[in-house]
């Protein structure tokens, strides 16, 4: 039995063992869930002809992260530009590259770009107006 003071009228209470301190800081870990990879951003794009060039930012960290490709699409979703991405290109940011588009329909409002990365994470749509 652990000491009471003189005069103190509780009942003793049982000793807890001490929490270990690794056990807080996991907690914390493991609610805030699986860490997601940073999606590339498109910057911007440019048609001449029917070659688009699209300039996009990513975090590429070396082979095991970095932004792999990008595609072009209609607004009915159908794609008809896909830029594959070889290699990281860290020290490269942001950067500008460019695919000839295999059908550009006429009479189109806007066509669709989104860049994705090797860890999944995909762009945010990227609207790119066409002007007549």
């Amino acid at each position: 039995m652990s000491e009471r003071p003189i005069g103190h009228n509780e009942p003793p209470r049982a000793e807890r063992p001490p929490m270990p301190r690794l056990i807080l800081p996991l907690i914390a870990v493991l609610a805030a869930g699986p860490a997601l990879a940073d999606p590339p951003v498109i910057e911007g794009a440019t048609l001449t002809g029917n070659r688009i060039s699209v300039t996009l930012s990513h975090p590429d960290t070396g082979w095991e992260h970095y932004a792999n490709g990008w595609s072009v699409l209609t607004p009915d979703g159908t794609q008809i530009g896909l830029r594959p991405l070889a290699h990281p290109h860290v020290d490269e940011q942001p950067f500008t590259r460019s695919v000839a588009l295999s059908d550009l329909p006429q009479g189109l409002s806007h066509l669709t770009i989104t860049a994705t990365c090797n860890e999944g994470t995909t762009s945010a749509p990227f609207r790119f107006d066409l002007t007549h």
